[in-house]
């Protein structure tokens, strides 16, 4: 399984950025996607998610009515439209992805406490909001 995200860069508060995060060689039917950002010193927060299966969509608190994370199945990437961007959204944007749900879930609300690993990481693509 290998992910790409694309997307970031540099934007004015109030500003907006999509990114997009494509998937190949998954041995799942459905993959269900999510993304995560990790702020200069500080750990890495989980920002949405969504189901592949039945389109079902958890966001964190921090983005919810500013971010939208969405399908493109033409394409077989998720994508995520960020409005309204403040400086606090400064950080590096990974998407990740597993074949189950529930576990993707706990990773982006923050309670997972298994140890169970996610089946894939992007590489992280940089978004600098500036005040």
């Amino acid at each position: 399984l290998q992910l790409e995200e694309s997307g970031g860069g540099l934007v004015q508060a109030g500003g907006s950025l999509r990114l997009s995060c494509r998937a190949s060689g998954s041995p799942y039917y459905y993959l269900h996607i999510g993304w995560f950002r990790q702020a200069p010193g500080k750990e890495r927060e989980g920002i949405a998610c969504i189901n592949d299966e039945d389109g079902r969509i958890v966001y964190a608190e921090s983005v919810k009515g500013r971010f939208t994370i969405s399908k493109d199945n033409t394409k077989e990437s998720v994508s995520l439209q960020m409005d309204h961007l403040e400086p606090e959204d400064t950080g590096v944007y990974y998407c990740a992805a597993d074949g189950a749900w529930a576990p993707l879930v706990h990773h982006i609300e923050g309670t997972e406490t298994s140890g169970y690993k996610l089946d894939g990481w992007g590489q992280g693509t940089q978004v600098t909001v500036s005040s």
